[in-house]
């Protein structure tokens, strides 16, 4: 799986008609698109992700994962045999999104992309190892929800998907001045 295109910076653009650019409120007269920066690091810090898939008759699928934002690509995993894994087989296309609860304040991200199967061994080094590294204990502890997820990966008992996104979406609000942001790939 490559993801160099996905390495690059993308480009960036304000969706006026859902920002507070043409509805301004006190503090939002100068609002510009959220630098993409700022949601890749929104990314390697969210703990938990929703992937949306679509089943063969055409009904969603929705369901929380763990993912790592790495080298360009978010990463997550499935039992081979789960709902996620049958619908990507179908179409690979989806979209994993992340964010807060909160009205008045937060990023919420959506990646859109294709999710493709890791099968490169040193890629799926580097992805254990940035997962390991992001959720520490809850994966490397015999207490942890995830314990032996490295190992899964190694034995293919999981499937690793990597989504390398071809559009993104930023949806921010900080008190009043909303933002809808459209990074292209």
């Amino acid at each position: 799986m490559s993801t160099q295109g996905s390495a690059q910076q993308p480009t960036a653009r304000l969706d006026a008609r859902y920002s507070s650019a043409l509805n301004p409120r006190p503090g939002a007269m100068d609002v510009t698109a959220t630098e993409w920066a700022e949601a890749r690091r929104r990314l390697e810090a969210a703990e938990i992700f929703w992937v949306s898939t679509v089943r063969p008759d055409g009904r969603l699928h929705v369901t929380p994962v763990i993912a790592a934002w790495h080298d360009g690509a978010l990463y997550f995993s499935t039992g081979p045999g789960e709902q996620k894994a049958r619908n990507l087989a179908h179409d690979a296309h989806c979209a994993v999104t992340t964010g807060g609860n909160s009205l008045a304040q937060g990023l919420d991200l959506v990646v859109e992309g294709k999710a493709e199967p890791v099968t490169d061994p040193a890629v799926l080094e580097e992805v254990i190892a940035v997962h390991e590294a992001k959720y520490g204990a809850h994966i490397t502890s015999p207490e942890g929800t995830f314990h032996g997820i490295g190992d899964s990966f190694r034995k293919g008992d999981a499937v690793v998907f990597a989504v390398a996104p071809t559009v993104a979406y930023g949806f921010g609000r900080d008190n009043g001045v909303y933002t809808h942001t459209r990074w292209t790939f």
